[in-house]
């Protein structure tokens, strides 16, 4: 990872055989899901399996909490195969090592995890000295080898699936809460499985933390590669939650990866039934699967592409987020979060109430402005002329000619190509947004200290060659303030969310950008609107919302976990930048909702605990006075709002 090519290509894995469908090499990406029903319900798995393969799924994965369940999955597969359905099973193991050496013997692929599995997580402080570590891990590998040993003799698959937040009390005692932490977890099971010559792996380093999840996937591929390792990568935003939020977040976790050329399968976890989430990750995958066809038809036709450039020695590191100092201009760059800006051409600029469509609803009786949460901080007009006052604290911005006829440039400031802009002689005074093609070989040291950098970008691979344009910033010592343009002329609401996600929130994550424009004629300005402030809450650059860390449910959760988010969201979502974990189960709990500031825990038929970060407040609250219990702990720690 101390090198990033800006010509797309993957990071060759071993390949690793899974039923009929083997994973890595050369292979496509595949697609997968986990079921959520009671995996002792056989017909009930067996058909919400054929749906999903139905809608994508090449491997499904099916909770075995103990033997019993591990065992039904005999009359699963038995059931699948009797409807003509061949699809790879995946056995999903925690706490029991009996019940997964029972699995191996069934179903094609295992999946442990590393903190749970043979260790300790009781979140406590203990201090471990290196005899006592190095007990511990001959003690797992005593628990462990059991397990390798049957799927080495029946042919099955694992994946080491470390998980942010069930990390042992064992690695958080030496490497803390930390991506570190995560890939030490998982290689010492590794070299576990290669002392016992076994290779047969797939790993993976999920987190609900998009920033943490990026970073640990890195330092796991910087690790193997130095210790001679390449196994496939398993990709997943952990508790991702639903709908725009849940697909925005695991785009910029997953498709950030991606563009690095990394992941052999994906899993798309999000709070709905599960055939919704193949058609997502298929989208994700689809699109490198094109790049790589489009870049070589270029090569057949002799077409040497700008992006073929290999950045060597980064003048970063990718493994810790540390955004890019600038020197701000107005409210943008330095410690500012960054901006949203918004093309609003499309619009009736004689009406004042289309600025709700930004975040600013008129009212005509006091002739004023209510700003949201979400309301964007420049508006593009071109050459389109307004007939009525715009709020005091949204940014005019227009096309330069048009600019300088303006009599009165108050909030009113002018984009300039490059090309011209040291022709320019009048230049405002406040801000001038330069409009530069990350390709193209620029003088940065003629820009002046009142100038934004407006980068925008054509490319095949537009997010590396954006990326290798702010490298060349920070090799150059420049430190001007940068907003990200990209442009998606023919993409629906759907695809805009996934695509910008993975182009703009990869650069976010690597702590490049001080604003985001995103241009999509067919999609509705609100939706753009709220996707770019999506982008931005799932990088952790700017909080414009609450964040629901929901897990997507499965055999073991002990409530419906759609009902109650949605509920638990209808009375919470105007609590700008609380974080509330909702999972259905103990395993899901306080380990998961490890970064949230209060938890809704499944733990028995009808019972929930309430956590505030990972202390319980609550145990066995009934479920139908638990919300109520929930928004009183947060009113009671002073953190609750009226909503207006």
């Amino acid at each position: 990872m101390e090198k990033i090519a800006l010509q797309y290509s993957r990071f060759l894995t071993r390949e690793v055989s899974i039923g009929h469908i083997p994973m890595g090499g050369h292979h496509p990406i595949r697609i997968q899901s986990m079921t959520t029903t009671d995996t002792m319900d056989t017909l009930a798995t067996v058909e919400q399996t054929i749906r999903m393969v139905d809608t994508g799924c090449e491997y499904v994965r099916i909770t075995a909490p103990s033997i019993k369940e591990a065992e039904n999955l005999a009359n699963i597969k038995k059931e699948l195969r009797l409807r003509g359905y061949d699809v790879p099973l995946v056995a999903d193991i925690h706490f029991t090592p009996n019940a997964a050496e029972t699995a191996a013997r069934i179903v094609e692929k295992v999946r442990v995890n590393p903190g749970n599995y043979a260790d300790k997580k009781r979140f406590e402080n203990i201090e471990y000295t290196s005899l006592a570590y190095e007990a511990e891990l001959a003690r797992i590998y005593k628990k462990f080898t059991p397990l390798v040993k049957i799927c080495k003799e029946y042919g099955t698959a694992m994946r080491i699936g470390t998980n942010h937040g069930s990390l042992s009390d064992r690695i958080m005692s030496h490497y803390g809460d930390t991506p570190r932490g995560m890939v030490e977890s998982a290689m010492e099971f590794i070299r576990m499985c290669e002392d016992l010559n076994y290779y047969n792996l797939v790993i993976s380093m999920k987190a609900s933390n998009t920033q943490v999840m990026v970073q640990a996937y890195r330092l796991l591929v910087d690790t193997m590669t130095k210790e001679g390792m390449n196994y496939p990568l398993h990709l997943g935003v952990t508790e991702a939650g639903d709908g725009e939020d849940g697909r925005i977040k695991s785009a910029v976790g997953i498709g950030t990866l991606l563009e690095d050329g990394l992941g052999d399968t994906i899993r798309v976890s999000l709070t709905e039934d599960p055939e919704f989430e193949a058609p997502v990750a298929r989208a994700l995958a689809a699109r490198y699967e094109n790049r790589v066809i489009l870049q070589e038809a270029a090569a057949e036709k002799g077409i040497t592409s700008r992006e073929s450039i290999l950045v060597k020695d980064l003048p970063y590191s990718p493994y810790v987020y540390n955004r890019r100092t600038t020197v701000p201009v107005q409210h943008i760059g330095g410690t500012h979060h960054p901006v949203v800006m918004l093309d609003v051409t499309s619009q009736n600029l004689k009406d004042p109430y289309f600025l709700a469509v930004a975040g600013y609803r008129y009212d005509a009786v006091l002739d004023k402005y209510n700003m949201a949460d979400q309301a964007c901080d420049l508006v593009y007009l071109g050459d389109q002329l307004p007939s009525f006052s715009f709020p005091g604290n949204l940014k005019q911005i227009y096309n330069y000619n048009t600019w300088l006829a303006l009599q009165d440039k108050t909030n009113c400031h002018p984009i300039i190509p490059f090309a011209y802009y040291t022709n320019t002689v009048v230049k405002d005074d406040f801000l001038n947004l330069v409009l530069i093609k990350a390709g193209e070989a620029v003088d940065l040291s003629v820009l002046g200290p009142d100038t934004v950098i407006l980068l925008e970008t054509d490319a095949i691979n537009g997010m590396a060659e954006q990326r290798a344009f702010f490298i060349a910033m920070l090799e150059a010592g420049v430190s001007v303030p940068v907003i990200i343009k990209r442009s998606y002329p023919d993409l629906n609401a759907e695809d805009l969310m996934l695509y910008a996600a993975t182009d703009l929130g990869a650069l976010l994550t690597d702590g490049f950008g001080d604003g985001i424009w995103v241009e999509a004629p067919q999609v509705a300005l609100p939706s753009i609107n709220a996707t770019s402030f999506g982008i931005l809450q799932a990088t952790r650059t700017r909080i414009s919302k609450a964040e629901y860390i929901s897990c997507p449910s499965c055999g073991r959760t002990l409530f419906d976990l759609q009902v109650t988010t949605q509920l638990i969201r209808s009375r919470t979502d105007h609590l700008k930048g609380i974080k509330i974990g909702i999972m259905g189960c103990i395993v899901n709990g306080p380990g998961e909702m490890a970064d949230a500031d209060y938890g809704y825990v499944g733990t028995g038929p009808g019972k929930i605990t309430l956590y505030r970060g990972k202390e319980v407040v609550k145990k066995n609250v009934n479920t139908e006075r638990a919300l109520d219990d929930l928004i009183d702990l947060i009113k009671g720690d002073g953190n609750w709002l009226e909503q207006r």
